[in-house]
């Protein structure tokens, strides 16, 4: 029997929106180091430990996925962010936040590699561009709703709960469940699988090869300013003009709006516009984000930084990993490992931030991210002029 795709697609979906429950680690850093009186250097272990695990796990998941299918692979997935998130519903000690963090990177490392191509089971060759793009926009859903959950959890929820602002992790919770539940219902069809799956040393031996090498390195960058971004913003907002972290976690949402909305309106530019232009574009938005994080000290200002780097970060991976593909078709399994494994970069950008803010304030933190933008503007010339 044929299967009726936008039926099938709902779960799938939903898997998007529990994908951007990763993000929700910039504003919990935030509060978790408020409550627990942290340095910025020790509350920046936790977004670097979830972006840790996508050097270890990207490249072993699609082995995964070759023996026991993308729906179960998923589904594993679903699995271990569930738990992650239900985790600190129990407490907010340092060692339960870390096992949280350690387990929501884990799972979203395994569903980032193994979501994308169930989407591609699910709707075999058609509309399969759009319908990945819509499932991006759906994760960004997560991502802009996680701060004001958190800072509504804080000023409004029961206090017999005692949970305050991880109360955002009990509702994603509860979102998590519906989505496992939903798409173990459902029944998709897979294709067995064909090919020998990639490995560590494969994928390690294409950074041989030059533009692999530097795909690799701006999806690192890419990530890097994403998740630094994510979690300075407020940190900025607190220095600069005083505010509560509960009025600077919009900062966060800001981000993320102005991210949703460059997901949207990019594939449309990529049509009309050649890739090099648009990227040159979205790196000086990116550059003049940079400078008025580095010396805005007003409102306004500040705002418009935050929107400026949402924006021009938005399809920065996608041209980065489409180069990177394109440049070896042979061995796009070995490359697509690879590229996955940049988002090792949240890990890397948020250690070293945290370093220079301790000792700088967070216009040291700014530095770090700056260093990725200047990096990125080298990778323009790999981008083809067609």
């Amino acid at each position: 029997m044929k299967q009726n795709k936008s039926i099938y697609l709902i779960p799938v979906m939903l898997c998007f929106f529990c994908m951007g429950f990763v993000d929700l680690v910039g504003i919990a850093s935030n509060y978790v180091k408020e409550d627990l009186k942290l340095t910025d250097s020790v509350a920046n272990i936790f977004p670097s430990l979830v972006f840790f695990w996508f050097l270890i796990f990207s490249v072993p998941t699609g082995m995964l996925m070759n023996k026991i299918g993308r729906k179960k692979t998923v589904l594993l997935s679903l699995v271990i962010t569930v738990l992650s998130l239900l985790l600190p519903l129990f407490g907010e000690t340092f060692a339960i936040m870390l096992v949280a963090f350690s387990l929501l990177g884990i799972g979203n490392a395994l569903m980032q590699t193994s979501l994308n191509p169930l989407v591609s089971t699910v709707m075999g060759g058609s509309n399969l561009a759009s319908t990945l793009t819509f499932g991006q926009f759906i994760k960004a859903i997560a991502s802009f709703s996680a701060p004001y959950l958190a800072m509504w959890g804080a000023t409004q929820v029961i206090p017999e709960f005692g949970l305050s602002w991880r109360v955002l992790f009990g509702i994603f919770f509860v979102a998590g469940m519906l989505s496992t539940i939903l798409l173990f219902i459902t029944p998709i069809d897979e294709p067995p699988i064909e090919g020998k799956p990639s490995t560590f040393v494969e994928c390690f031996k294409l950074l041989g090869t030059p533009i692999v090498l530097l795909s690799f390195l701006g999806i690192m960058c890419h990530v890097g300013i994403d998740v630094g971004t994510n979690t300075t913003a407020p940190k900025i907002l607190m220095e600069r003009l005083g505010m509560s972290l509960n009025e600077a976690a919009f900062a966060t949402s800001l981000y993320f709006i102005f991210r949703t909305i460059g997901c949207l309106t990019g594939s449309f530019f990529l049509r009309v516009l050649k890739m090099r232009t648009f990227f040159i574009i979205s790196i000086i938005m990116m550059a003049l984000s940079m400078c008025g994080l580095f010396i805005g000290k007003e409102q306004w200002m500040l705002y418009a930084a935050i929107a400026l780097v949402g924006y021009g970060n938005s399809n920065v991976f996608s041209m980065c990993f489409a180069t990177a593909l394109q440049s070896m078709p042979e061995k796009q399994n070995e490359v697509s490992g690879l590229m996955i494994m940049g988002i090792f970069g949240g890990t890397v950008f948020p250690l070293l931030m945290g370093l220079l803010s301790d000792s700088m304030g967070q216009a040291g933190a700014v530095l770090v991210m700056a260093v990725g933008v200047l990096y990125l503007f080298t990778y323009v010339k790999q981008l083809k002029t067609a």
